[in-house]
């Protein structure tokens, strides 16, 4: 084997220049050297021109809702399209994090993005409210139920009534009993509330024929005072369901019965659910929000209330919209139900998880994504029963995306009982929990940031920045501050 010299073989490549160049004219030589324009693409865009490429493993399915905290990269979410990608099994989304971090603002963001790919937004309950300009702004519907407003009829069919009125068959025979069931249901739920403690099985076989002797004598839908006035009257329809063989006896099995429903036409409810309801749901709006800000300062009985028969009587809309579709009468659509301030829904009185968690259930089959907002899974523990809480806690194990965002190392503990969080992570998460410092101008440093679990895969840290109109449409601090948000500092302004 015969060896060379480079330097004998290798041509004369001369001195070799300075990063910036030689110091003489023409030489190239300048005093700054401006960065690289940066492109991002796919790596299925991309492959041709630089084919050593390796994505982090961000999906791009749905709306851009921010960066990639290590990476850089724009991090997409939607929770319909994951499911169809096969990237979550449900499209269930569950968001926690401490006051001002930006919740609401992630929410608006998927609001904002979903509706322009076709989706319809529910913000079924709007307690504060937060979400009424962006629905406005939107070009979608409002409706404010309170005393004196709108008002919510519980035992509307709603969509579901216009449906059932297009069919016949044993499919309108299936639609038929479902309505009776939702209505007998969600009456049961608003007695429970009122009194505080549990219907009894009697009282519930009494209030179903009452149920089913409205819907036969009456060409519209039936109202609390209708339930009333029938069990005030005694016919024998409900004297036999009630196994009285006089009317004292009857009296006696309802005696406790028509007080409970009485509280919801004359007590503190009254002139919210005692009459038909004044604005329905239109299923054409790109978004709909009802505003029940104006009960919030009632009291947590009638919140509650206001929040069960709105999720009832939208989770109704989306039932309507799947069967029209089913029938081949309307087109099919796909929905995103908000469902902020969980809470003060739920710790109204014992048994209401039931009816919440019977709601949510079946979102999969409905075509329909939700996305469940708190401060704290001990919001969940404050529950009335252990009961209760159990079942609280389902909705956060079952959603199939978990969003955190600013949370100290307590309430990550829970969470790591039912989500495996690294090391990193938790660090990371608490790291956003409190600021450093503590001077005028400060930005929390958890404001918009999140981090995105799904199953048992590394989680996505996530930064969302305000973008255009955002900054007017997502502020939910502006009648605290009496000024406008765009003069806060943007560095992280996220509310």
């Amino acid at each position: 084997m015969t060896t060379h010299d480079s330097a004998v073989d290798a041509p004369s490549r001369g001195p070799v220049a300075p990063s910036w160049g030689f110091r003489v004219p023409g030489a190239g030589r300048v005093s700054h050297l401006a960065p690289g324009m940066e492109y991002q693409g796919t790596t299925v865009q991309l492959c041709g021109m630089y084919p050593f490429v390796a994505g982090s493993g961000s999906p791009m399915l749905g709306v851009p809702i921010g960066r990639h905290m290590l990476w850089g990269e724009v991090l997409c979410l939607d929770p319909l399209a994951w499911l169809n990608a096969g990237l979550v099994t449900n499209p269930g989304m569950f968001l926690l994090g401490q006051p001002g971090v930006g919740k609401s603002s992630l929410a608006k963001r998927l609001i904002t993005g979903l509706v322009g790919y076709g989706t319809q937004a529910l913000v079924l309950g709007d307690t504060k409210p937060d979400y009424t300009r962006l629905v406005s702004h939107l070009g979608g519907q409002v409706i404010r139920v309170g005393r004196g407003l709108d008002r919510i009829n519980p035992l509307d069919s709603g969509p579901l009534g216009r449906a059932l009125a297009r069919m016949s068959g044993p499919d309108a025979d299936r639609l038929r009993l479902e309505i009776r069931g939702r209505r007998l249901s969600l009456l049961l739920a608003l007695c429970t509330l009122v009194r505080a403690g549990r219907v009894t099985n009697p009282e519930e076989v009494i209030l179903g024929r009452t149920v089913d002797v409205l819907t036969a004598r009456l060409d519209r839908e039936p109202t609390v005072p209708d339930v009333l006035g029938l069990l005030e009257e005694g016919p024998d329809e409900l004297r036999a369901a009630a196994r009285a063989g006089s009317a004292a006896e009857y009296q006696r099995r309802v005696a406790e019965l028509i007080p409970t429903l009485a509280l919801l036409c004359e007590g503190s409810l009254k002139g919210v659910f005692d009459a038909e309801t004044t604005t329905p749901i239109d299923l054409d709006a790109p978004a709909v929000s009802v505003d029940i800000s104006h009960v919030a300062a009632a009291g947590d009985q009638l919140v509650a209330a206001a929040m069960l028969c709105t999720w009832a009587y939208s989770f109704g809309v989306v039932d309507a919209a799947a069967v029209l579709a089913e029938q081949g009468l309307a087109p099919r659509r796909q929905f995103f139900g908000v469902m902020d301030e969980l809470w003060r829904a739920l710790r109204g009185a014992p048994g209401l998880v039931d009816h919440a968690d019977a709601l949510t259930r079946l979102n999969r089959q409905r075509g329909m994504a939700s996305l469940m907002i708190t401060h704290s899974l001990d919001d969940l523990e404050a529950l009335p029963t252990e009961e209760d809480r159990a079942k609280a806690r389902g909705f956060f194990e079952r959603a199939a995306i978990k969003v955190m965002a600013a949370l100290p190392g307590r309430e990550l503990d829970r969470i790591s009982q039912i989500t495996r969080l690294s090391a990193p992570e938790r660090e990371m998460v608490s790291s956003w929990a409190a600021p450093e410092a503590l001077f005028a101008g400060s930005v929390h440093p958890g404001r918009g940031k999140y981090l995105i679990k799904t199953g048992e895969r590394p989680g996505l840290p996530v930064a969302l920045t305000l973008v255009g109109d955002e900054w007017d449409l997502y502020d939910t601090d502006m009648a605290v501050r009496g000024t406008d948000v765009r003069s806060v500092a943007r560095a992280g302004g996220q509310r």
